[in-house]
């Protein structure tokens, strides 16, 4: 019986899609596996027998990597799942960001007791009105599953649509309408749009990217949107450009002291995968990439090894080796199973920067004695034998 652990509360619906073969414990030292969303693990102390870290979301700052990874701990993630979710409230962000509709609310609730007003409200509703997104320039930076459904979705609305992303794959490609137009410098959507959404992983070269000087290229009365990470924007430089006008509006999804406080902010309480469809969508996906992890060996979606699909094992014996991406690993790893009369009957070797994944089929079942032969070839961080 495999163990898993959930840190967060895990939709039920997603942990349905455990076998059972699969007992959920509140033991986390006995835990194989951990299902996790917000809780941060950069403090904890993980036992021997943890094998995977499935994160029901797409973001894993929350998730030590390379400390994982050191540990032979495969970490997936769930990208697309909440993608739907997101793009619904980027959209609702854009429109509130165009007409005054937040404002508009607070005057229907501060005029509640009003007798007159519906009369009231003819002469008042001026101060809240706003433009339309149709035939607006919006630029969309990071081109992954949501910023490419934000926007298909948004071409679909009739708005002009921009999308950068340097690194876009061949699959994200293929799903962009081709009404969305893909460029090649993120400074024409500085320069050319009217609204501008950002869909990018946070990372050294992303932290802070919209800034003073990012800022000041960009159009008067500008509106940015802000649902991919906190730490994308650069707040101190956001709130001035509120005050002097440069910027219309900033809505962003992460309440922090200094959003709260900004002039012309639409702050959201990080609700952009709050929904109970991306949460069923998330759950079961991390449960299915970490089922198939603990019974196969497969890796899909991980933040920190590489992909590796073997399918399901059809001989005596399947063993998964996480090692460092060194020359002469895998020399060593078949010397070793020959030395011991161990067949391999096929093989699948995968790195991904400084870690490398190795999986083997074979002919009989190692003995302990050959795992722990295994286990000594230096640069070696994990051996599973799987079946």
């Amino acid at each position: 019986m495999k163990k898993i652990h959930c840190l967060n509360a895990i939709s039920q619906y997603g942990l349905g899609f455990l076998t059972e073969d699969y007992s959920v414990t509140d033991n986390i030292q006995e835990a194989e596996g951990i299902l996790v969303r917000s809780a941060s693990l950069h403090e904890m102390t993980f036992s021997d027998s943890l094998l995977a870290v499935a994160r029901a979301g797409a973001g894993v700052n929350n998730i030590p990597l390379e400390a994982c990874a050191q540990d032979g701990i495969v970490v997936f993630n769930t990208p697309g799942a909440n993608a739907n979710g997101v793009k619904e409230l980027v959209l609702a962000g854009m429109l509130l960001a165009s007409r005054d509709i937040v404002g508009g609310i607070a005057w229907c609730q501060d005029n509640k007791e009003d007798e007159n007003i519906s009369k009231s409200v003819e002469k008042s509703k001026k101060a809240f009105a706003g433009g339309e997104i149709k035939g607006k320039k919006l630029g969309v930076i990071g081109l992954g599953a949501i910023g490419a459904e934000v926007a298909n979705a948004a071409a679909a609305l009739g708005m002009e649509v921009y999308g950068y992303d340097p690194y876009i794959s061949v699959n994200a490609a293929w799903m962009l309408s081709r009404d969305v137009k893909h460029i090649t410098s993120v400074d024409s959507i500085y320069q050319e749009c009217d609204f501008i959404t950002i869909h990018v992983p946070l990372m050294d070269s992303t932290r802070g990217m919209l800034n003073k000087e990012t800022i000041s290229t960009m159009k008067d009365g500008v509106v940015v949107l802000n649902f991919a990470r906190d730490l994308l924007v650069n707040d101190d430089d956001m709130a001035d450009a509120l005050e002097s006008g440069k910027v219309k509006k900033y809505v962003t999804d992460f309440p922090n002291p200094k959003a709260a406080h900004m002039k012309n902010a639409i702050v959201i309480p990080h609700l952009g995968a709050s929904t109970e469809e991306s949460e069923d969508n998330c759950a079961r996906m991390a449960v299915m990439e970490m089922m198939d992890y603990l019974e196969n060996g497969n890796i899909h979606n991980s933040v920190n090894y590489p992909v590796c699909d073997m399918g399901i094992c059809k001989t005596a014996s399947r063993v998964a080796v996480m090692h460092l991406n060194v020359p002469n690993m895998i020399g060593q790893i078949t010397g070793m199973m020959a030395s011991c009369g161990i067949n391999i009957s096929d093989m699948t070797n995968k790195s991904r920067d400084k870690f490398a994944y190795t999986l083997m089929d074979l002919d009989k079942k190692p003995d302990d004695m050959t795992v722990q032969k295994l286990n000594a070839i230096e640069g070696i961080l994990r051996v599973r034998v799987i079946q």
